[in-house]
């Protein structure tokens, strides 16, 4: 039973863009309304309360938020609201640049808060609510880790648990470290305390959180030590262990070879290349070659010979040649990807690479990035094909968006699986288990199969005391 708040039975929707760690932020901005009396809804129409978590790496993102605001204008409140407005707040990485020069721009904007001060939150939207007025706060660091604010996870069946906070290697592309601040790392027996808990209430699958993952500890101990935390998570018991973003110039020999022994640990990595110009990777200021990229690939296969790799790639990168180009087309060609998430370079103000001009025009870049997609997609239908015929361990998600009839979800290695349902058992029963399914096609981005013998059956049935 909640104590009455301002909150109480008001209906609130928050709305995610960008990375896992903006969305892990959001879970923890429900978790907080939640736990003040307010009522999760789905749509923005329904909500007396949005709040908009933020992205501005690309300037699309930028575009889409001042839409949306702009937008809500216009939008009629809910039936039986007990508010004369909604109340609109921002936060996330677009709420640290811009500050108070949001709500110049978009007068009915209420709260705008930064990435550094997800707890003031509550604060924030209360006073919007009695005193009505705009409530700006955007401080230059945090004073705690977010992880201590309560949390409303997605799904019960899985995590997101960040481990380091803020970025260091300031590519010359990049708003990150300007607005997510300096890496911070989160000491190894909290980490740990955190993934017993979620062990504790059946969690199957946790994610470790960071914008560079690899060098976690460097500030802590003085060296990284990204492979003691995935010995400590595997100690767990947990059935399935992520980790989300590992950067090529801090991949260590030693986490490497933790694919090979770690029974949680997924066969999947996302190693952003970026370029595969060794010319484009230095103005990126990746610190790292081509050469030294694919003795990774290298030693990842030699490990796991069956891994899934995915990747990040900027076309069109300021004073990028053609041969520039035909070096990423090539690493692409060589790596095999399972996943490629292509991007067309995006001038983001306050960066190094803003200042750069460069004189290609638009349609070549446009012309180099519809080739590389077309590589892409050819290069994972192929690496999708090795699962053809095989028995693959699936956490099911829910119904699949493509036909309510079939379930969906994930297999280890994180690709996307769709299976009849059996006869009598729905998704959401299923939902959080883990069912074997017999890969009978496999397509560019996903793979279709069938219930292995009684696959669903042995499931069902946990799913249902839930």
């Amino acid at each position: 039973m909640h104590t009455h708040t301002p909150f109480t039975n008001l209906a609130f929707c928050v709305r995610t863009f960008g990375c896992q760690m903006n969305k892990h932020d959001s879970e923890r901005i429900a978790g907080m309304l939640e736990g003040l009396g307010a009522l999760p809804v789905e749509s923005i129409e329904e909500a007396d309360i949005v709040v908009f978590m933020t992205c501005c790496v690309r300037e699309a993102a930028d575009t889409r938020l001042y839409g949306q605001v702009a937008s809500l204008k216009n939008t009629p409140l809910r039936a039986g609201t007990p508010l004369s407005k909604r109340v609109v707040a921002v936060g996330g990485c677009i709420g640290q640049r811009d500050g108070e020069r949001l709500v110049e721009e978009l007068p009915h904007l209420d709260v705008v808060f930064g990435t550094h001060n997800l707890g003031s939150l509550p604060r924030l939207l209360e006073a919007a609510l009695e005193e009505g007025g705009h409530h700006v706060e955007v401080l230059d660091a945090a004073s705690s880790f977010p992880t201590e604010l309560p949390t409303a996870r997605e799904h019960a069946w899985a995590a997101w648990l960040p481990i380091t906070v803020g970025c260091n290697n300031f590519c010359s592309y990049c708003i990150v470290p300007y607005v997510r601040g300096r890496e911070k790392s989160r000491p190894l027996e909290d980490i740990v305390a955190e993934a017993e808990s979620y062990v504790a209430a059946d969690v199957k699958e946790i994610t470790l959180l960071g914008q560079n993952v690899n060098s976690y500890g460097r500030d802590l101990y003085g060296s990284p030590r990204f492979a003691a935390v995935l010995d400590a998570l595997d100690a767990t018991g947990v059935e399935r262990l992520r980790f989300a973003t590992s950067h090529p110039k801090d991949l260590t020999d030693e986490v490497i070879g933790k694919f090979a022994t770690l029974r949680s640990l997924m066969p999947a990595l996302h190693l952003p290349v970026q370029s595969g110009s060794d010319a484009v990777l230095a103005a990126m200021n990746r610190r790292y070659t081509r050469g030294h990229y694919l003795e990774l690939v290298r030693k990842l296969r030699e490990a796991l010979p069956d891994i899934a790799l995915s990747t990040d790639i900027i076309v069109g990168f300021p004073g990028e040649t053609a041969k520039d180009f035909e070096d990423t087309y090539r690493l692409v060609d060589e790596v095999g990807y399972h996943q490629v998430f292509t991007f067309i370079y995006s001038k983001r103000e306050g960066t190094p690479a803003a200042s750069v001009d460069d004189p290609t025009p638009r349609d070549v870049i446009q012309g180099r990035f519809d080739r590389l997609v077309d590589l892409v997609q050819q290069r994972a239908f192929e690496a999708n094909q090795a699962d053809l015929g095989a028995v693959v361990d699936v956490l099911v998600e829910g119904a699949s968006k493509r036909d309510a009839g079939l379930l969906a979800g994930r297999s280890p290695k994180n690709q996307t699986v769709h299976a009849p349902l059996p006869d009598g058992v729905s998704a959401g029963e299923l939902a959080g288990t883990v069912v074997p399914v017999r890969i009978d096609e496999a397509k560019t981005w996903y793979l279709s199969g069938t219930l292995a013998d009684d696959g669903a059956a042995g499931h069902a049935g946990a799913a249902d005391g839930r």
